[in-house]
């Protein structure tokens, strides 16, 4: 549980390469989220050409800090028509993508999560920078890297937001 209260979003790598090993354990985590009748709507492209990481930073107004990460993942659904319960997806997907946050963390790397989903022109170019086939939507983009900052996390627990019924 320490990397729920340790996780933060970094932005800014070291251009040290990541152990096969590591990527591995944060898609492994990543695969180990609760899933709407299992559906398990999930693939993960593991990025670590120059070349698309920089394309991809400009996917987006808000990828750009994907750019000097030394790899990123591209979170990607399946279809709505292969999914049993369709309107779950982006929860199991977003489930998905917490659960790789927090093993990124807990292996001492730093991450991010990009949004992409649900705007379709942002889809569509990721798409064509990864060659993304029909059967799957982009969700999201990870950058990924050893941290080059330093940044404490803040609570933002509001006991004013909890509300027992008795």
């Amino acid at each position: 549980m320490d990397s729920i209260f340790h996780r933060v979003s970094i932005r800014h790598y070291k251009t040290t390469t990541i152990e096969p090993e590591k990527i591995e354990l944060m898609l492994r985590a990543a695969m180990q989220a609760p899933s709407a009748h299992n559906q398990q709507p999930w693939e993960y492209y593991v990025v670590t050409n120059r070349e698309i990481i920089d394309q991809l930073s400009e996917a987006t107004p808000y990828t750009g800090w994907a750019k000097g990460a030394p790899m990123v993942f591209v979170a990607c659904s399946r279809s709505l028509k292969e999914l049993k319960t369709p309107p779950h997806k982006d929860i199991d997907m977003s489930a998905s993508v917490e659960n790789l946050l927090l093993e990124a963390d807990s292996l001492g790397l730093g991450a991010v999560w990009m949004g992409v989903a649900p705007e379709a022109d942002r889809m569509e170019k990721v798409r064509e920078i990864i060659s993304l086939p029909k059967r799957l939507d982009a969700f999201a983009i990870i950058s990924v890297g050893y941290p080059d900052e330093d940044k404490p996390q803040i609570s933002r627990y509001e006991e004013s937001r909890v509300h027992y019924i008795r």
